[in-house]
């Protein structure tokens, strides 16, 4: 097995291993401040490995272009860069994404954008994964967007789970 389909493998175990992995937040009761509210659907993902011309294969880059349906209509378009090890089961990634569509509140349908930040590792198996707005990011109705992703993977769909507060 090459070291990029090594280094595949690991960040697709890690996105698998974290199926069923919630981020605890509670929501705000005070007036005026934002209720944390959940937007939930499938996504397709492809991500496509890049040329690296550092020499190194134990570090990889790939693109991802996604498309979000559900609470959430929208695309997206990013990089993440992925490092490998010689123990099985270790692996770490970081990625950048712009999505860019319409998120169903309960306020109603609001248009624009916002990035995510993912930040992911695979200890001998055990995975660790964030996913998260990046803060001040949305643009258009989504300005002031803040919260966290989780991504499940199951029977080789992918689904997420989308915990956000806005203004």
């Amino acid at each position: 097995m090459s070291q990029r389909s090594r280094i595949t493998a690991c960040i697709v175990a890690l996105c698998v291993l974290a199926i069923g992995a919630a981020y605890a937040q509670s929501a705000a009761t005070q007036k005026g401040t934002p209720m944390l509210a959940h937007a939930t659907g499938p996504f397709e993902v492809k991500v496509t490995p890049q040329d690296d011309k550092s020499g190194d294969p134990t570090v990889g880059r790939m693109s991802l272009d996604k498309q979000f349906h559900g609470d959430l209509e929208a695309t997206s378009k990013g990089q993440m860069l992925t490092a490998s090890t010689d123990v099985k089961g270790s692996a770490g990634y970081v990625a950048i994404e712009r999505v860019t569509g319409t998120l169903r509140t309960p306020a109603g349908a609001r248009t624009g954008s916002f990035a995510l930040q993912h930040t992911g590792t695979l200890t001998r198996g055990v995975p660790e994964l964030s996913v998260t707005v990046v803060p001040d990011s949305g643009t258009g109705q989504l300005v002031g967007l803040a919260g966290k992703m989780t991504i499940n993977i199951a029977d080789g769909k992918h689904s997420y789970d989308f915990e956000y507060t806005l203004p």
